[in-house]
């Protein structure tokens, strides 16, 4: 497993890295709320020169709240001319905007507080270093500030307004909707029961690692078809996935991306389904920047070449680039290495996926309020602490050392937490996350005792 940190990562930055760094971290913080347009430029002009992402102010009106309003609305939609050249990505307001990205920034703006985008910022970088969040928006655009500030402001309105991914998604998770298959409510009985065949059938599960440490998620393509699940259910449960593929990654160990793998045993056209495709490859692109580490193409037959070619056409050359066809195990197996590939695809792991149903009480933290805000009100105050310096950092009073201590206390803080915020998975059930957010991708058969799992009382997480 990697443990070097790769390049564009924290600890592994050019200084030319570092200034755009500083100044996406000055643009988000004017997003936040946290410092004013004004104090942003003078921030800026302490790392390059000024060569922001934003356009001075030419607002005239004298009333102070259309003044910000305006001003607010304008961040980031303009750029230098360093920038203008060394980005080509499709979130450009003046480019190609392929997944509408300017618009969702926009209504971002002119629709949510400040400390409402900030606390979506915050929900998602969960065990991550926020650095290393900033920094996948950043490599996604080519170190365009400008660009990664529209596409992070674009997810976080995504994530709070559209799928509601830490309101809904992953703090109600499985448990939920078994719930909604007893509703009296036909349409939520539908969605409970779509989301839960789609578990029980294995249609897509996250099981082991790749020869990079990767993990690795499986999709049995043959197991859907088209119209069985609602869309709802079926974008539900890939946003699910991701999220819970997410907190397998440890990028201070190196292992920042994840390795999807389509086995095409058994396709047929019955199984082709182009919406929740399209919908896959917005999530990627538009939504989680820098997550994909490779896409396996196992046993496509003769048929799929036409539709690849379609695929293709959507897709991002980076992303295109990251995709592999093998043939054979023995293909698959230059990624893979054959004792960690089921034996249902010609490996050499005894293992079969099962699903294991929630159990009545695995959730019950979660209604420890005391001790949820105990977690909650320390994580506010890290949040803090780190904000304060990273501005210090910025303004180049400091060396940052601080900012590495206070992400590994974020980290801490996060695991500690997590029981009181995300329902429990199958992969809690199973032992593959375990407490303090430990992770065995090869967990022995009963797996873990789900009481306590990804609890705040393990050692070695203080």
């Amino acid at each position: 497993m990697a443990t070097k940190p790769l390049p564009g990562r924290p600890g592994n930055l050019t200084p030319e890295q570092e200034v755009k760094l500083k100044e996406m971290w000055a643009a988000t913080l004017e997003v936040f709320g946290v410092v004013s347009h004004d104090e942003r430029m003078s921030l800026e002009a302490n790392t390059n020169g000024g060569t922001g992402t934003s356009t001075p102010d030419t607002t005239s009106t004298t009333e102070e709240s259309k003044k910000k309003h305006k001003s607010r609305l304008s961040l980031g939609l303009g750029r230098s001319k360093k920038d203008k050249s060394s980005s080509s990505d499709s979130s450009e307001p003046n480019g190609n905007d392929k997944h509408n990205q300017t618009a969702d920034f926009k209504a971002a703006l002119a629709s949510q507080s400040p400390e409402e985008l900030r606390q979506a910022f915050w929900s998602m970088t969960k065990h991550d270093h926020p650095d290393a969040l900033l920094l996948r928006f950043l490599r996604a655009r080519k170190w365009d500030t400008h660009a990664a500030l529209v596409m992070l402001v674009a997810t976080m309105h995504w994530r709070s307004q559209e799928m509601h991914v830490d309101s809904d998604i992953m703090p109600r998770g499985e448990a939920y909707a078994l719930q909604e298959i007893k509703s009296g409510s036909a349409a939520e009985k539908k969605e409970g029961s779509d989301f839960m065949a789609q578990l029980r059938m294995g249609k897509s599960y996250l099981h082991g690692t790749d020869k990079e440490g990767r993990p690795c998620c499986w999709v049995r393509v043959r197991l859907h078809k088209q119209g069985e699940q609602s869309e709802k259910s079926l974008e539900r449960f890939t946003v699910y996935t991701i999220e819970t593929a997410r907190m397998m990654l440890r990028g201070d160990q190196g292992v920042d991306t994840a390795t999807i793998v389509f086995d095409m045993t058994d396709f047929t056209m019955a199984n082709m389904d182009y919406t929740p495709v399209k919908f896959m490859i917005k999530c990627f692109e538009a939504n989680y920047p820098e997550s994909l580490g490779s896409v396996l193409v196992y046993k496509s037959p003769w048929l799929f070449q036409g539709i690849w070619k379609i695929i293709k056409g959507w897709l991002d050359p980076v992303v295109a680039s990251k995709v592999h066809f093998a043939s054979n195990v023995d293909d698959l197996s230059e990624w893979i290495p054959k004792p960690q590939i089921a034996r249902e695809l010609g490996g050499a792991e005894d293992w079969t996926y099962s699903y294991v149903e929630p159990s009545p009480n695995e959730n019950s933290q979660m209604d420890d309020t005391s001790s949820k805000e105990k977690f909650q009100a320390e994580r506010v105050e890290l949040v803090g602490s780190y904000e304060h310096e990273t501005l210090s950092w910025i303004s180049g009073e400091g060396s940052g050392e601080g900012r590495g201590r206070l992400a590994q206390r974020l980290r801490e803080n996060y695991w500690r937490l997590d029981p009181f915020v995300r329902a429990r998975s199958l992969y809690d059930r199973t032992g593959v996350i375990g407490l303090g957010g430990r992770l065995d991708f090869y967990p022995k058969a009963g797996g873990a005792a789900v009481g306590g799992v990804g609890g705040h009382e393990e050692e070695g997480v203080d």
